[in-house]
């Protein structure tokens, strides 16, 4: 199983911008479909955003369509998730992981890498 590591989060002002990077260990991404998605104090794990694993297709929530953009480097082995106008209500832990639904990963994958923390706050 592809294993993966968030990085990249921090401190940031509303209206600022922060890159977070998802990097795959011990096996190609390409096959995949990733799945950004965070989690906020007292709330619920949600799905933020998912790219396919031909890169042909993406998804973003409502609350960060036009804000947020998802890209993958095969080359690489790693998957991008560019916040651009944050917002306090962004604030959360930011996980990535090898599907679309955290319904899938929590059911089938079981597993949940350490996350980026992600403040925004002024």
């Amino acid at each position: 199983q592809v294993q993966l590591v968030e990085s990249g989060g921090g401190l940031v002002q509303p209206g600022g911008s922060l890159k977070l990077s998802c990097a795959a260990s011990g096996l190609p991404l390409d096959p995949y479909s990733i799945g950004w998605f965070r989690q906020a104090p007292g709330k619920e794990r949600e799905e933020v955003s998912c790219i396919s694993s031909s890169d042909t297709g993406a998804y973003y929530s409502d609350s960060v369509k036009g804000r947020f953009t998802i890209s993958r480097d095969n080359a690489k082995n790693v998957v991008y998730l560019q916040m651009n106008d944050l917002k306090v209500e962004d604030t959360g832990v930011y996980y990535c992981a090898p599907s679309c639904s955290v319904a899938y990963v929590n059911t089938f994958i079981r597993s949940w890498g350490q996350g980026t923390q992600v403040t925004v706050s002024s």
